[in-house]
């Protein structure tokens, strides 16, 4: 039969992977979420390799290669001829402002709240004051990971028609793998890219291990989320370093394997420089009770809170300091591991979905 609940059309980016094997940090947000009480939630995206996460409705968008526009407008298109064959109440679209506006204007019926998951003043149709204040008018809502991105929005912007709202990422508690016990091994988990700092980690390592007798380190990640991630000039350069540090690359690993890993590391590193829109790798780190040691840009420190030893990200041997500090100070560690504990109880994904569902009923009834 069919459901009495309100029915949510998620919306993930074109190319966004939702399975085993090949999701990042939105796919893996959205997939949680679906367990938002009171709403059925169906989940729409671009063509998969593989399969998709058991248990969740997708359906695959293809748009026409006969279609005007970029890739955006006609992926916007195909999401809105496919929803209007059974309408859903509401409409949320994951960190493409331009396919929330496009599906606003398509299916003026139907309220639509995006969720801008990374810097919008670097995105189309949000990228200076005037656009984000017009995205503000045309959508029913917009939501934010952080009170950093949150501000990003509201840049330059007057009067907005919308509030922005702050729902931060979160976990399930209920899936992190057991903490056992520690390993002396120092982690770098994430994209093998520049603005993440995986050549400062580097760095930092090869001052701190010939201090740290007994001591290995580790970087989980290559360039993409995927098995097939290009092997990048910037990739190389940082394993050619890595072979003189004697720190492991292990290349791309899913994400069970990632949690599993930092449930036995003793430390773990986040020494991003750019500002992290969020910072879920560092929320995954103290989850798995390991200590923290991260940048303070972006949104890392409302992530972090008082659960973290901050670093400056462009200084490699102030990095090497604070490893060097944790390795050798057992209690600091256990400290550290158990504030990052309680922080998360926050990030929980039941208490979060809670939220999300009180703002899709506060939407739904301003639009009703």
């Amino acid at each position: 039969m069919p459901s009495a609940l309100p029915h949510v059309a998620v919306v993930l980016p074109p190319r966004e992977g939702f399975g085993p094997g090949r999701t990042g940090a939105i796919g893996l947000l959205v997939r949680r979420l679906t367990q938002t009480p009171g709403y059925d939630t169906i989940v729409v995206g671009g063509k998969q390799d593989g399969a998709i996460f058991p248990g969740i409705e997708y359906q695959t968008i293809t748009p026409s290669m006969w279609s005007l526009g970029s890739t955006n407008m006609r992926y916007a298109g195909a999401v809105a001829d496919r929803l209007r064959q059974h309408p859903p109440a509401l409409i949320e679209v994951h960190n493409r402002p331009e396919i929330a506006l496009g599906l606003a204007a398509r299916l003026p019926g139907i309220p639509v709240v995006a969720f801008l998951h990374n810097d919008p003043q670097e995105m189309r149709e949000a990228s200076s004051a005037a656009e984000r204040t017009r995205m503000l008018r045309r959508l029913a809502g917009v939501i934010t990971p952080s009170e950093y991105l949150r501000q990003r929005v509201l840049d330059g912007v007057t009067n907005p028609a919308v509030d922005p709202v702050v729902l931060p990422n979160c976990l399930d508690l209920d899936e992190l793998p057991p903490r056992g016990r520690r390993e002396r091994v120092i982690l770098f988990a994430g994209r093998v890219v520049e603005n993440k700092a995986p050549d400062a980690f580097v760095s930092a390592c090869a001052a701190a291990l010939p201090h740290l007798p007994g001591w290995g380190a580790q970087i989980i990640g290559a360039d993409r989320f995927s098995f097939d991630s290009p092997d990048t000039g910037f990739v190389q350069m940082v394993r050619a370093a890595a072979e003189g540090a004697n720190v492991r690359m292990l290349g791309y690993r899913d994400h069970p394997e990632v949690l599993q890993a930092m449930a036995r590391a003793a430390i773990v590193v986040v020494p991003s420089r750019w500002p992290e829109p969020f910072g879920l790798v560092a929320l995954e780190a103290l989850a798995s009770g390991a200590a923290l040691i991260c940048s303070p840009r972006g949104g890392l420190p409302e992530v972090a809170g008082d659960a973290a030893i901050y670093v400056n990200p462009d200084d490699p041997g102030e990095i090497a300091a604070a490893i060097r500090l944790l390795a050798h100070d057992d209690t600091r560690r256990a400290a550290l591991a158990e504030a990052g504990w309680q922080r998360v109880q926050q990030f929980d994904v039941v208490p979060i979905a809670a939220r999300l569902a009180a703002l899709r009923d506060h939407v739904l009834t301003r639009h009703g």
